[in-house]
């Protein structure tokens, strides 16, 4: 059976840790695929996963998602009736969430540079490019050749944006996994076999464990819905 709204919501509301708070929301077929046969995850998921990812957005501070699943998802800036504008106004949030591309080299969709949007890189990412940026985006630049995403994290607290959501891709998800910065996982398991040579929903060069605890499951016609918190005892 699948929560109404008002259930929806306190099942996805943001815990108060007194520290940035790392979501990650991903869609799956059963064989582990993390978007479908065009290279998308929009259409793995159904009505079900679109109201749980609109509950999703509309209690965070921030939207981070790397700068090639913007590119292929076809992402823009948040729009009021994307999300539920009179949850964030009760809740004492800005309007609409900004969106955060991450890009080592600055390869910003043209559509998210974009007043009120953020793009993060490393401090050694091309002047130029940056100060071009600056002038329409904030930037978060820090880290040699890797993007520091402790210092991220901070710097994003600093701005009043703890409660945060990253929305891929396998890359990036699996990025911030290896440093053990990922406090949840909302996971959207398809009923589809898809095969082929699409990523996990995380992806790096190492292997390693973090034990994860159910804290919710519901099945919607065969999508499950399901989040994990971090195991950190």
């Amino acid at each position: 059976m699948v929560p109404d709204a008002a259930e929806l919501e306190r099942l996805y509301a943001y815990p108060d840790a007194g520290r940035p708070w790392v979501r990650t929301n991903f869609v799956s077929t059963l064989d582990g695929a993390a978007y479908d046969e065009e290279g998308r995850s929009g259409s793995l998921g159904g009505p079900v996963d679109s109201r749980v990812f609109r509950v999703l957005r509309s209690l965070a501070d921030v939207i981070v998602v790397g700068a090639g699943t913007a590119r292929t998802e076809g992402y823009r800036p948040v729009e009021p009736h994307e999300i539920d504008g009179a949850l964030r106004q009760r809740l004492g949030m800005s309007p609409v969430p900004p969106i955060a591309v991450v890009s080592r080299r600055l390869h910003i969709p043209d559509a998210l540079v974009s007043a009120g949007q953020l793009a993060i890189t490393t401090a050694d990412a091309t002047p130029a490019t940056l100060e071009s940026l600056r002038e329409t985006i904030d930037v978060i630049a820090v880290g040699a050749g890797e993007v520091d995403w402790k210092a991220v994290t901070n710097d994003l607290a600093d701005r009043g944006l703890t409660r945060v959501l990253c929305e891929g891709g396998p890359m990036l998800h699996g990025h911030l996994a290896a440093l053990d910065l990922i406090d949840e996982l909302c996971l959207t398991i398809a009923p589809v076999i898809a095969a082929g040579s699409a990523s996990r929903i995380a992806h790096g060069h190492e292997a390693f464990r973090h034990d994860m605890t159910l804290a919710h499951i519901f099945d919607a016609d065969g999508v499950l819905i399901t989040r994990w918190l971090r195991s950190r005892q």
